[in-house]
């Protein structure tokens, strides 16, 4: 294994799916601005819009995940296209 290509500030990490609010402690590198408690102790917070605890492949729910409201940006640009189609 090469020396010295690893990052060297691992650290206990807390990712929080914003989907379903579960929270996972790893260990990790990620540049974070907030923090969490969780138990008594001060995490760094990690943001993920999804996770394995809600992506409808591991959950076998198939659900629409919209993102920013990214589905409602789409329909109202292109909703003068579509309008005329019909």
């Amino acid at each position: 294994m090469k020396q010295g290509i690893h990052p060297k500030n691992y650290r206990l990490v807390a990712f929080k799916d914003m989907s379903n609010d579960e929270v996972m402690i790893t260990s990790s590198t990620v540049s974070t601005k907030e923090t969490i408690d969780v138990d008594g102790v001060t995490y760094p917070l990690y943001k993920m819009e999804i996770s394995s605890s809600s992506h409808p492949f591991y959950t076998g729910k198939m659900k629409l995940v919209d993102t920013a409201g990214r589905v409602d940006k789409f329909m109202n640009r292109y909703k003068k296209h579509l309008d005329n189609r019909k």
